[in-house]
């Protein structure tokens, strides 16, 4: 149907657009929704002004849930199970409104995960011995709060995460959130509170502050009524928790290299590798960073990648582009550093491109390049949709490349190949808390992968994938000479 507007009508209609786009907010449409203390006028349980009363509060709610049994804990957990998958979509779009990183689509699926593969009170196994000296129980016990600082990345994800692994175990939580992910954070601290009241637990049970800091962090550590310190984020504060005299958990950063070999299934590698390196624009720390890749193949492999969703630059444009998305800071001692430029951490490659003056569109989603071992696309963690590519001749130098880029923070690697003995002497080689094998990387956090679901990796404290048990403290009670029945 057609309409026969005069010039009078088109210019009013015009005009109105043009009065409606000036007037629109320059912030995301939801901002005027939410921050730090409320989401659509209502205000968010457990977020406090001052860090010594967030302390006080979970210190009362850890109190209240030491007197419940462990089946009631289980009410809980399942409650914040629920609510978690229900309001899924609503913290991605938060996340991504707020941080401006990663994507809502992949972010509900990690909430997801989170709720479904998340260990809950199953994981607390007691132990008990007899001999002839009777019976001896070891028992996992609370630390009662549980301070935790978490990322900017996932701060959703990883405060419903630590929340019931450290609920199932008893404890309460205080979060000091990354600052620049404050409001998705405390609105998963409200979750979590509204879905242990209503399973019958306290009103609050975790707490957060409206302005988490350093202070507020330095006051975290060093509170007595924090038992527990867990930090996920990257090696400052990760340092800073370690320092702090008290037991502490600590995930830090990674760098993963992935290895293909000539006896892998070059299609599905490329493929896999693409889809863990993009997903949720490479914020996870487990995801693909750096590629090796036999000579005799990589051909094969750069043309599957692109089949995949991604545009091969030249080495120069990758020269250009690593000027962008790295950016040289003085330090404290005086010495210039390179660094991530938070514009481009988390963003689409489409995004990322056009500060180098390529336009392509939404069905790319990697940057892929060609560089040697030294370019800034294989030595930093650029938590980003960038890949780097390197040629190597056999699975040694593929290994010694590998281990030296990973740098030695033993989180991540992974690698494609059909070859046992060169899967398992990258596995030796590498030592990382997660290794896998022919898969995306996501596979490894229980994504289309067997094993439970973390956002709190713990290779410098040793506790690998966190779950319940790792926020536990073991108490043991002997009897001697008593209760063996044999």
């Amino acid at each position: 149907m057609a309409y026969n507007l005069t010039e009078a009508q088109i210019n009013e209609i015009v005009s109105r657009v043009v009065s409606e786009f000036k007037s629109a907010p320059k912030a995301p449409a939801a901002a005027k929704d939410w921050d730090a203390t409320q989401y659509k006028g209502r205000k968010l349980i457990g977020v406090y002004e001052t860090m010594e009363e967030a302390i006080e509060v979970a210190n009362a709610g850890y109190k209240a849930v030491r007197s419940m049994s462990v089946a009631d804990r289980e009410k809980i957990i399942t409650a914040i199970r629920n609510l978690c998958r229900a309001e899924a979509p609503i913290m991605a779009e938060i996340g991504v409104a707020e941080t401006k990183m990663g994507r809502v689509d992949h972010k509900t699926a990690k909430h997801n995960l989170v709720a479904d593969k998340t260990p809950g009170t199953e994981d607390i196994v007691e132990e008990a011995k007899t001999g002839d000296n009777g019976l001896t129980l070891t028992e996992m016990a609370p630390f009662g709060v549980v301070g935790a600082i978490t990322p900017s990345t996932n701060p959703s994800e990883t405060v419903i995460c630590n929340s019931i692994g450290m609920i199932a175990a008893g404890n309460g939580v205080v979060f000091n959130p990354h600052p620049g992910a404050i409001a998705t954070s405390n609105y998963a601290v409200d979750l979590v509170n509204r879905a242990v009241y209503s399973a019958g637990g306290p009103k609050v049970l975790v707490a957060s502050v409206v302005k988490p800091t350093l202070d507020t962090a330095n006051v975290m550590y060093k509170h007595p009524s924090i038992k527990l310190l867990v930090c996920t984020g990257g090696p400052g504060v990760v340092k800073a928790v370690l320092s702090s005299g008290k037991k502490a958990i600590g995930a830090g950063a990674g760098n993963p290299p992935v290895i293909v070999d000539d006896t892998a299934d070059i299609d599905k590698a490329a493929k896999d590798i693409i889809d863990g390196c993009t997903f949720d624009n490479n914020l996870p720390c487990i995801a693909e960073k750096e590629v090796f890749v036999f000579e005799n193949v990589a051909d094969r492999l750069i043309a599957g990648m692109q089949k995949n969703g991604c545009i091969l630059l030249t080495r120069a444009q990758a020269d250009e582009l690593a000027k962008v998305v790295l950016v040289e800071k003085a330090g404290k001692d005086g010495k210039v550093k390179k660094i991530v430029n938070r514009d481009c951490v988390g963003r689409d490659c489409r995004v990322i491109l056009e500060k180098i003056g390529i336009k392509v569109g939404p069905e790319i989603r990697c940057a892929i390049a060609e560089v040697p071992f030294e370019h800034d696309f294989v030595q930093e963690e650029l938590m980003m949709p960038i890949l780097g590519i390197v040629r190597v001749k056999n699975i040694d130098e593929a290994i010694d490349l590998a281990v030296k880029a990973e740098h030695g923070n033993r989180h991540t690697a992974h690698m494609h190949s059909k070859n046992i003995d060169n899967l398992t002497a990258f596995a030796r080689a590498v030592e990382t808390t997660i290794f896998v094998k022919n898969a995306p990387s996501y596979a490894g956090i229980g994504f289309g992968g067997e094993g439970h679901t973390t956002f709190t990796i713990a290779g410098p404290t040793g506790e690998g994938i966190t779950s319940a048990r790792s926020f536990t403290r073991k108490r043991r009670c002997v009897m001697v000479d008593s209760f063996r029945i044999i």
